[in-house]
């Protein structure tokens, strides 16, 4: 049950991937806080708390098939948030980077024939259109509502009662 030495490096690469995407969300979550968007903040650090679910779905794959898993450095890059816009679009400009990665993925699991990956990709691939399409949802009432507070708040208290990050919201 080994994995092609090119598909287990791609796969390490990838939990790596979702472990700086669970990093981004969370700062993300921080740069809202301090905006007093306290929903907004939630719901990205609940974000946060599925990328490390993702890494770890990744991670047990490779485990399971008796490999091991090894992380490289985590950078993450600087983000500049001034609005929710800004953190929603910087969101949804890194679920784009991560969605070319599990296509990249695909790509190596069907070159070197490995069939008993495709189910997890497949499910990954799935995901990423789910993932892109929430948060363009969310930049598109974004900017509907504009510099418009009562609906900018709306939007806030929606997405805190939609999600709950596995530590409970931040304070």
């Amino acid at each position: 049950m080994t994995i092609n030495e090119k598909l287990l490096d791609t796969l390490n690469k990838q939990v790596t991937a979702e472990q700086q995407a669970a990093l981004i969300y969370q700062q993300l979550a921080y740069e809202l806080s301090s905006l007093s968007l306290t929903g907004m903040s939630t719901w990205m650090a609940a974000q946060a708390d599925e990328e490390r679910v993702h890494a770890g779905k990744i991670a047990d794959h490779i485990l399971a098939r008796g490999e091991h898993v090894t992380l490289t450095n985590i950078e993450i890059p600087e983000l500049s948030v001034t609005s929710a816009l800004d953190a929603f679009t910087i969101a949804y400009e890194h679920e784009q980077k991560v969605s070319e990665m599990i296509r990249n993925l695909a790509r190596v699991a069907d070159e070197v024939q490995d069939f008993d990956s495709r189910t997890l990709i497949n499910w990954f691939l799935n995901e990423q259109i789910e993932e892109e399409d929430t948060v363009g949802g969310i930049i598109d009432q974004l900017k509907m509502v504009g510099d418009d507070g009562a609906g900018l708040l709306r939007i806030d208290a929606r997405l805190g009662a939609e999600r709950e990050p596995a530590a409970g919201p931040l304070q």
